[in-house]
């Protein structure tokens, strides 16, 4: 059964979800980017992993809506406590290590009013500073690190990066309405700590109705790389997502959201049901028979 699309208005407040693990120094960047750089005044939830760098005690001290455990507990739980919080019609998923730039909610919230409706899920378009091949980033370097961020040059030149829409929304910083978060359940937990989680919850979106994956080429959010997954044990997310949908999130991506591809129309078209995505799927359920 899919979820009824609703109407939307012009309140543009997010409340946006930051999970982090002992990384202040990108969590307060990222922070004062959101704050100088929004053109509303959005509720900002931390949820702290751990927190004995100073995390806990700075998000204390500056103010700012937060969860707490005590040991990393990963990005699906995370969220999802996080998001109990959530005060604002729209939640919006970002990483610790991303700096907004100016305007980048304000493109987000332009392109909901554009679309009328809340059954739709958008991200940012992620500027990197190295090339890893993805079709959805702009590849732009001010910076490997917070020591050599040019943020001035970045800021002079992020306007002239604008790119087309993009098919393939997936990943942080994702926007959704809150109404949509609470009905597919958030980020599944079986999922933790978090590998593949992004494309599961995609897919939960998908299969409640939602045709509209859009990455919004004129919100620019600089993206550090800076992963914390080397720290953690992974989980099996590609095994966990084909035994779940009986597809690879590579066939999901793909064939689905097609990401990666430039956005001809807001909404996805079905699958085309050609040889090579009959293939790809019998593939993918013979691999589920095996794992």
């Amino acid at each position: 059964m899919h979820l009824s699309p609703e109407p939307v208005n012009g309140d543009g407040h997010f409340s946006i979800l930051i999970p982090t693990w002992n990384n202040l120094a990108h969590l307060r960047l990222c922070v004062d980017s959101i704050r100088r750089h929004s053109r509303a005044d959005h509720q900002i939830i931390v949820h702290v992993n751990d927190g004995s760098d100073g995390t806990l005690d700075w998000v204390r001290a500056e103010g700012l809506d937060h969860t707490h455990s005590r040991d990393n507990i990963g990005i699906c739980l995370a969220v999802n406590g996080s998001g109990q919080l959530a005060r604002n019609p729209w939640v919006v998923y970002m990483n610790d290590d991303m700096y907004c730039c100016p305007g980048w909610d304000s493109a987000l919230m332009a392109k909901a009013l554009e679309i009328g409706h809340d059954a739709f899920m958008l991200s940012g378009s992620l500027i990197e500073p190295r090339d890893t091949g993805n079709r959805c980033v702009t590849v732009a370097d001010f910076g490997q690190d917070l020591a050599s961020f040019r943020e001035q040059d970045l800021l002079a030149h992020c306007s002239s990066l604008r790119r087309p829409d993009w098919y393939g929304s997936t990943w942080p910083p994702t926007l959704v309405h809150r109404r949509w978060w609470h009905a597919v359940g958030g980020y599944s937990s079986e999922f933790s700590p978090g590998m593949a989680s992004d494309n599961d919850f995609a897919m939960k979106m998908w299969h409640a109705g939602c045709r509209i994956f859009l990455g919004v080429g004129d919100s620019h959010v600089y993206h550090f790389m800076c992963k914390s997954t080397g720290r953690i044990v992974k989980n099996d997310g590609r095994g966990q997502f084909l035994r779940k949908w009986r597809m690879t999130p590579s066939v999901f991506d793909r064939y689905h959201v097609r990401r990666g591809q430039t956005a001809q129309s807001l909404e996805l078209p079905e699958p085309e049901q050609d040889p090579a995505y009959a293939r790809a799927l019998w593939l993918a359920r013979l691999k589920a028979r095996w794992n």
